[in-house]
């Protein structure tokens, strides 16, 4: 059963995305997919997976230099 996982973040541009998507697409690698929303005043990244925690995701990008706080 697939989960979906949204997260507020400071990723701001598609360039910031394009750095991030070798990262992110490892990480969530074949059990699910990910994409940001920067049309959103909150700049969402919506990750769909079946097996990862949010602390994996935050941690992600907080390691590259982004905010990233998962919304409930």
């Amino acid at each position: 059963m697939k989960t979906v996982l949204v997260f507020k973040t400071s990723v701001l541009e598609e360039q910031q995305i394009r750095k991030l998507r070798p990262l992110l697409n490892k990480l969530v690698n074949r059990y699910g997919c990910w994409n940001f929303d920067l049309e959103d005043c909150d700049n969402i990244l919506r990750v769909e997976t079946q097996n990862l925690h949010a602390c994996s995701i935050s941690s992600l990008l907080e390691k590259n230099g982004y905010r990233c706080e998962e919304l409930h």
